[in-house]
């Protein structure tokens, strides 16, 4: 090989060497630019999503929404809120007022035990009934079943005085009815589910759709200042009267054995 042909091919190699140096630095100038560009796009991403959390945490709430929204009545109420909620025979003359909160577990435990003797005096026009529906326990446990279920309840009122009696006994059965950690009733199809063993509402598509839409929630939040205002501190409560009626544990508790009501409401309606 001579000289001029091995001084080329140092040359050539040089400029190989060269050209790879600066494809590499154009690479390596590339990734750098993309890094950079990538930590800003993460930066700008944190900073809207705090933005958006922060925006979301002040965006009022489904239930704070409600309280805003149109005021719908559910029919056979009375009342500048329709929050008077009176059921029974003309011909009878007194009136027993229940206050229950539909996660209430102590109500269930009172439906099912003494549901049926309080719903055969009702039917014998013994007393009519006036229901005051209380969400106190979703402040507490917090959740929304409770107004989930009222709203629901005024939905079946809207249908009957009939259907919202049996409705009310089918949330509180053995069955159906959630612990009240558990939030169940907060879900529209659970709620559906419960009304579909009433035969009024099986099925029913404007109770449904009521229930869906959220119909009487606005209706809901407004009987549950009506219990808030009553003085009422806990369910079941019972007043007939203006008097509590109490069951014979001597703590003032409503009567929850058959005996302690029947004789509770005896002794009420003959006062």
């Amino acid at each position: 090989m001579s000289k001029r042909n091995s001084a080329a091919s140092k040359t050539a190699a040089r400029e190989r060497l060269r050209i790879e140096r600066e494809r590499e630095a154009k690479r390596a100038k590339t990734r750098r630019q993309i890094i950079v560009a990538l930590s800003v796009v993460g930066v700008l991403a944190a900073a809207g999503g705090i933005g958006y959390a922060v925006v979301q945490a002040n965006k009022p709430g489904y239930w704070e929404d409600a309280a805003k929204a149109k005021l719908v009545k559910p029919a056979n109420t009375s009342g500048k809120n329709g929050t008077t909620v009176v059921m029974g025979k003309a011909s009878a003359k007194k009136t027993l007022v229940m206050y229950e909160d539909p996660r209430c577990p102590v109500c269930a435990q009172f439906e099912q035990t003494v549901g049926a003797t309080v719903k055969s005096d009702y039917d014998a026009g013994k007393f009519k009934i006036e229901y005051v529906g209380a969400t106190f326990l979703d402040r507490s446990l917090t959740g929304e079943g409770s107004k989930n279920a009222l709203s629901a309840l005024g939905a079946a009122l809207n249908v009957s005085p009939e259907a919202f009696l049996e409705y009310k006994t089918a949330m509180y059965s053995a069955k159906y009815h959630p612990e009240e950690t558990e939030d169940k009733f907060k879900d529209d199809s659970y709620l559906i589910k419960v009304a579909d063993t009433v035969s009024a509402l099986k099925g029913n598509a404007k109770f449904q759709s009521a229930v869906k839409n959220g119909t009487y929630d606005r209706w809901a939040l407004e009987m549950s200042k009506t219990f808030d205002k009553s003085g009422v501190t806990g369910t079941p409560t019972l007043k007939m009267d203006g008097k509590t009626l109490t069951g014979s544990d001597g703590q003032g508790n409503a009567p929850m054995t058959v005996a302690d009501f029947t004789t509770a409401i005896d002794a009420a309606l003959k006062g």
